[in-house]
């Protein structure tokens, strides 16, 4: 078999993991072995560039609000290069907090406003006293795949123009509990609220990531079938 290598960006690993959604790139290198691809991961955190044309795949995990906090103003140093990538077809997995950090603001506990990079154009509002969390499910027509997951957050996130949701909701909240939304797609950016960590439980979809890498490196796709 080829084999393949993809370089992986782990944006701001060492502070953003909120309940364990790196493990994320754990299924996704349990499946890339699978296909013949190796990836390679570099955290890249405060104080540190982000230069796009280093990286095939971005993996944006969540944090606490005081990790966030310091995420959303070090990010801002990035933000150029980030859209850039993210407008140029790369390929992006960001989990809740860096879901909200793409956007155009989030609220945070205390009220205040935090900017996000503007990459898309959903904001994130703060509910009062309430959280939405439980499992959920969620629908994907153009796949025609459901999704499978696990929710806990405060910020209710409302999709702008030019984005997609991941999926319409079956079970549980998703992006705000009004619209039936869940999650974002931006091209080749993926955003949701699922923790637990996502991939764990939606193989089709840790594949779809994969291709999508694929095909803009290499020019390759594979088969569903091939994941197992």
């Amino acid at each position: 078999m080829e084999t393949y290598t993809l370089k992986v960006c782990h944006l701001y690993g060492n502070l953003l993991n909120t309940y364990g959604d790196n493990g994320n790139l754990l299924i996704l290198d349990y499946y890339a072995k699978q296909l013949g691809i190796h990836l390679e991961t570099e955290i890249i955190s405060i104080h540190e560039e982000f230069n796009e044309s280093d990286f095939d795949f971005v993996f944006f995990g969540g944090g606490q609000d005081f990790e966030q906090f310091i995420v959303s103003e070090d990010i801002q140093a990035k933000k150029e290069n980030l859209i850039n990538y993210i407008e140029n077809d790369g390929v992006m997995l960001a989990i809740c907090g860096g879901y909200q950090l793409l956007g155009e603001y989030y609220i945070g506990a205390k009220g205040e406003r935090i900017n996000g990079i503007h990459a898309l154009p959903h904001y994130t509002l703060s509910q009062d006293n309430n959280r939405f969390i439980g499992d959920i499910e969620i629908y994907n027509e153009q796949f025609n795949e459901t999704y499978y997951g696990f929710e806990n957050h405060n910020g209710i996130t409302f999709l702008g123009e030019g984005e997609e949701p991941l999926g319409v909701v079956k079970q549980g909240h998703g992006n705000n509990g009004k619209d039936g939304s869940e999650g974002v797609r931006y091209k080749n950016v993926i955003g949701s609220y699922f923790h637990g960590p996502l991939l764990a439980r939606n193989k089709n979809l840790a594949l779809r990531i994969l291709n999508m890498a694929m095909k803009k490196k290499y020019n390759i796709e594979f088969e569903l079938e091939q994941l197992h």
